[in-house]
């Protein structure tokens, strides 16, 4: 028997209602009915009857129901008994794209844990990686990126799913090279000055449920016949300062970053296209002490590169 089937099966009876229980739960319906019918199948007996006004305990139901929440609760009493005694720790965690600005408002909130325990996660990712952590490995926020056109439907798939989300910005890709780069001397550079050169790109895809051949045809320019598709951003600002071949498309960079890999950014008139960072977390959730610090930081970067 499945703890977890059992705690679906008592907020159901809680809330009387498959839909208002995966709501609470954070679980789609349909994922939340076949818990309850997994579970009725492993006890072998009708917890649950169905009805036009919900659903409704049966005899044996509530007899389970009352076993369910004393095995619930001794199960919460041992947690508590045991981790009582144990240290509080810090804890934070985030998955966001690849980007300096993140990167730097990170850096400065790491600054503001105290000398207690810390248990930190960042990861970077796309999109769809950053919203299966949030739902599977209980990353508590997420950053993700999409192009302007996509809006409606991240906006529709995050209800879905049942996140919160707010705009951190808006803005276009750059272009950053190497200051040996020749491309590096023009004032005004379009897509045409790209063909000869290789592009470094983010090797994963920008929007979940569309093939990666689509997407990297409706997200990069198609006169390119080089690119090199890399996943760890340390190695792509590597190959940018030690090969001045190479471009990359980015979010607006920090200064002390280009000094040190002696990189330069540069605008394309060719391009056009906005893109978004958009803050989630699952509805429900109350931000942390910590999460608020990071927030602040990620706006206070946000207004010194993207303002």
């Amino acid at each position: 028997m499945n703890l977890l089937h059992m705690k679906h099966a008592l907020e159901v009876a809680k809330s009387g209602s498959l839909s208002k229980a995966s709501a609470v739960l954070l679980i789609a319906a349909p994922n939340l009915s076949r818990s309850i019918k997994e579970l009725e199948s492993d006890l072998g007996i009708t917890i649950f009857e169905r009805t036009q006004n919900g659903m409704k305990l049966t005899p044996q139901g509530e007899e389970f129901i009352s076993f369910a929440k004393e095995i619930l609760g001794q199960i919460d009493e041992v947690e508590s008994f045991y981790k009582a005694g144990a240290p509080k720790k810090q804890k934070f965690s985030i998955s966001v794209p690849r980007a300096c600005y993140i990167s730097e408002a990170f850096a400065n909130f790491s600054k503001h844990l105290s000398k207690e325990a810390a248990e930190v996660f960042y990861k970077e990712t796309n999109s769809q990686r950053t919203i299966h952590n949030m739902r599977n490995h209980d990353y508590k926020l997420g950053i993700i990126r999409y192009a302007e056109n996509y809006d409606k439907y991240f906006k529709s798939m995050l209800e879905e799913k049942g996140f919160h989300y707010e705009l951190v910005t808006e803005f276009t890709y750059l272009l950053i090279m190497s200051s040996d780069n020749p491309l590096a001397k023009k004032d005004d550079i379009s897509f045409n000055d790209l063909t000869d050169y290789i592009e470094i790109a983010h090797a994963d895809p920008y929007v979940p449920s569309m093939p990666l051949s689509k997407v990297v045809k409706e997200e990069l320019p198609n006169n390119i016949d080089r690119r090199i598709f890399i996943f760890e951003r340390a190695s792509q600002f590597d190959l940018l300062s030690l090969n001045p071949e190479t471009f990359m498309w980015v979010s607006p960079t920090p200064k002390s970053l280009l000094e040190r890999y002696n990189l330069v950014v540069k605008k394309c008139a060719d391009n056009k296209k906005v893109y978004k960072d958009v803050l989630i977390y699952k509805k429900g959730y109350k931000l942390s002490k910590l999460d608020r610090q990071f927030i602040m930081e990620l706006c206070a970067s946000k207004r010194k590169y993207l303002w």
